[in-house]
């Protein structure tokens, strides 16, 4: 049986609220990947997609996730766990087209194994004292 202390229930309230700003943000990669996709390559359009997903899930994660105020700090910690992030989707999207996964269904495999790392990652990046 679990206990639910406070630390407990406060670090499950992170993960819902992660789950919401993730899917948001996984939402507005996919779909700005998928249009863009027809009209340049596949890794640009990937980036692009990423890119703009980051900076909207910044701010959400911040404000919404986890709770605190975004500044240039938080900004830099940010930008580094994503810097970490980009290049693993980055690889994995590349791995599961050259596997014959196709371009446009290739980034879902991708969510479902960097997801995970992606939460511990800004956690630590916006909570660290």
């Amino acid at each position: 049986m679990i206990v639910w202390n406070s630390n407990l229930r406060a670090t499950f309230k992170e993960v819902v609220r992660f789950g919401i700003v993730g899917t948001t943000a996984m939402v507005i990669h996919y779909g700005l990947f998928y249009v863009l996709l027809p009209m340049m390559d596949k890794n640009i359009a990937y980036s692009i997609g990423y890119f703009v997903s980051f900076v909207c899930n910044f701010f959400m994660s911040s404000l919404f996730t986890f709770r605190v105020r975004p500044t240039w700090v938080h900004f830099v910690r940010f930008s580094g766990s994503h810097g970490v992030n980009y290049f693993v989707y980055l690889a994995l999207f590349n791995l599961f087209c050259w596997l014959g996964v196709p371009p446009r269904l290739a980034p879902l495999p991708v969510y479902a194994i960097a997801v995970p790392i992606s939460f511990l990652l800004v956690r630590f990046a916006l909570k660290k004292k």
